[in-house]
């Protein structure tokens, strides 16, 4: 690069870290850097949303303190006709903080039902597939305090225990066992993101989606803002979940004792013996610690449903019991130990 070109650019860095000079903006600038502790050049994830934009300006501050490069990239899922014209408009828009992003398209048939659900994990799979090639092994995502709220009155509803509740976090490792996802926004409320958007951009898209009762996310969404203008303690609500977070790292603690102390793992025969005081714990204990078991010699990414550990669980307390299989293992009984072997 050329002196004069580096003299522009240096400029152009110094404009956008400027904008850390207004109070509010620092403040979520503070806010999120405290979440992070990226060494290394990593991904943003950015839909157009004011959120992700924001998450987007965030980051080329975060990259220009720390030396390292961010590189923001744009899925067109292709489910509406307006979504590639939006998506290049968001690429001309990051371009307003020096960030050249590129738009990752989904080809192919796309579902009918449970849209939002298949979108998200095609979402995720483009990304991860394209940072493997940049060599980047975080991506960001834009999940806010109101997704977390959201994502805990969706479990509710779905009859979750513990884990599942809290289980958006602000760090967790995509099912390629190498990939982290992190999410640097979560004590950070939507206002907030609209806000910074605005200020910088002038600009974010509204997805038209989120007006769709059809889809529960929305619904309780639109419950959470009727919540809040009934006086809805946002702070309390965050308190509860943390409080609850605290509780589940208890449990992951007798969970990891359970499995080191009460399991034996042979290598040749590639089975977990599980002895009788592996039973001899809490319900929650023996539940996790039979489902990561299961997982691990399953080689599973998702966990086996609950239901149906709650059934081997039953089944195991049975004098009946015999040899079942479930999430790619066989489960059987010799005397008082119960062996979980990898089905071939």
């Amino acid at each position: 690069m050329s002196q004069k070109s580096l003299s522009v650019k240096n400029k152009i860095h110094k404009k956008i870290l400027s904008n850390l000079n207004n109070k509010e903006i620092s403040r979520i600038f503070k806010e999120f850097k405290n979440s992070l502790n990226i060494k290394n050049d990593f991904a943003v994830a950015v839909s157009g949303g004011a959120d992700s934009l924001t998450l987007a300006f965030l980051s080329k501050c975060y990259a220009l303190k720390n030396n390292i490069k961010v590189k923001c990239f744009v899925v067109d899922h292709k489910l509406r006709k307006e979504s590639t014209a939006e998506a290049k408009l968001v690429i001309k828009t990051l371009k307003k903080i020096d960030v050249n992003g590129k738009i990752l398209t989904w080809i192919g048939k796309k579902p009918s039902k449970n849209i939002q659900s298949i979108s998200r994990d095609k979402r995720y799979s483009l990304l991860v597939k394209e940072c493997k090639k940049n060599n980047i092994k975080q991506i960001l995502i834009g999940h806010h305090l109101d997704d977390l709220f959201e994502n805990f009155l969706i479990r509710i509803l779905r009859g979750s225990g513990l884990n599942g509740l809290i289980s958006l976090n602000k760090k967790t490792i995509y099912k390629d066992g190498d990939t982290e996802i992190l999410r640097p926004l979560l004590n950070l409320e939507k206002k907030d993101l609209t806000y910074l958007s605005k200020k910088i951009f002038n600009f974010f898209i509204k997805d038209p989606s989120n007006n769709n009762e059809n889809y529960k996310r929305i619904r309780i969404r639109n419950l959470l803002n009727f919540l809040e203008d009934e006086g809805l303690d946002k702070k309390k609500f965050l308190l509860t979940i943390n409080n609850l977070k605290d509780s589940d790292k208890s449990i992951k603690f007798y969970l990891a004792k359970n499995i080191r102390e009460n399991t034996t793992y042979s290598i040749k025969k590639n089975t977990f013996i599980l002895n009788q005081n592996f039973f001899d714990q809490s319900h929650e204990v023996i539940f996790r610690s039979l489902t990561k078991v299961i997982q691990i010699l399953g080689k599973k990414y998702y966990p086996v449903r609950g239901k149906s550990i709650n059934m081997l669980i039953k089944g195991i307390n049975a004098r009946s019991f015999s040899k079942v299989t479930l999430g790619g293992c066989f489960i059987d009984r010799v005397n008082e130990t119960i062996l979980i072997s990898k089905e071939n």
